[in-house]
């Protein structure tokens, strides 16, 4: 009966969320085109759908990846700290949690929907030049380390505008160095990682940690892994297209 409740009060919810983008897209058909849609039964059939994929997705949120999250976190802390005095933290004792950080990170990156959209959008665009396997597997490191070193700025407590500043900073040194068609995909790159599946999971991942080592606060410290997953993404790519660029130098032109 309680997870019923649930479902009814997050339907309702997302009703409300989507209605006044519905509403926005109906009064500009009918005052600006002044054009009936076409199709409106398929249309009405699509914001069911919509309706009832949001509702379902937010819900599973609730009820499975947030808690996932937050429990292994809890268990990976507490197996690190096995041995170790309680009061002292060093971040050291928790390299078994950065493993998994970076594992769980590149795993979502290469499942995320929108990587893989944009991806193999990418390849058919370039003519093949830009391969859709080999630019998911660059997203997918940098968001592994990205991750990996936001779970040890948690454990370390160290302030995360240090971090994005100097991360941002190298970012900006790739895109002088790096060709021009490469630096807008490798922009999107940073934005599409925090996507569905990403998101969720990298959000109870660092909530769960923060409260569980001591003397972090989750508030404070246990948001920010989003952000490394949307900029060293950017990093990867661009230091993929350099490689990529430089192993092209030295093999020279083919010769027939």
């Amino acid at each position: 009966m309680e997870f019923v409740t649930t479902l009814l009060q997050t339907g309702l919810g997302t009703l409300l969320d989507v209605a006044p983008i519905v509403a926005i897209l109906f009064l500009f058909q009918a005052a600006v085109l002044r054009r009936r849609p076409p199709n409106p039964g398929r249309i009405a059939l699509g914001f069911v759908f919509v309706l009832l994929g949001l509702t379902l997705f937010l819900v599973g949120l609730e009820e499975a990846l947030f808690p996932i999250g937050e429990t292994m976190a809890v268990q990976l802390t507490s197996a690190a700290l096995e041995g170790a005095a309680a009061a002292v933290v060093r971040w050291d004792d928790y390299l078994i949690v950065y493993a998994f950080a970076a594992a769980i990170g590149f795993a979502t990156t290469v499942a995320e929907p929108s990587l893989i959209a944009v991806s193999l959008k990418a390849e058919e665009v370039s003519g093949g030049s830009i391969a859709a396997n080999g630019l998911r597997v660059a997203v997918a490191v940098g968001v592994a380390v990205g991750v990996a070193l936001g779970c040890l700025r948690i454990v370390t407590g160290t302030p995360l505008p240090w971090y994005i500043i100097a991360a941002y900073a190298v970012v900006i040194v790739q895109t002088f160095r790096s060709g021009r068609n490469i630096i807008p995909l490798a922009y999107d790159s940073g934005g599409v990682t925090t996507s569905t599946v990403t998101v969720p999971v990298l959000a109870a991942l660092g909530l769960g940690l923060a409260a569980t080592v001591p003397g972090r606060s989750p508030l404070i410290d246990g948001f920010g892994l989003i952000a490394f997953a949307s900029v060293f993404p950017i990093m990867s790519v661009l230091a993929y297209a350099m490689a990529v660029s430089a192993i092209a130098r030295l093999r020279g032109p083919k010769t027939e």
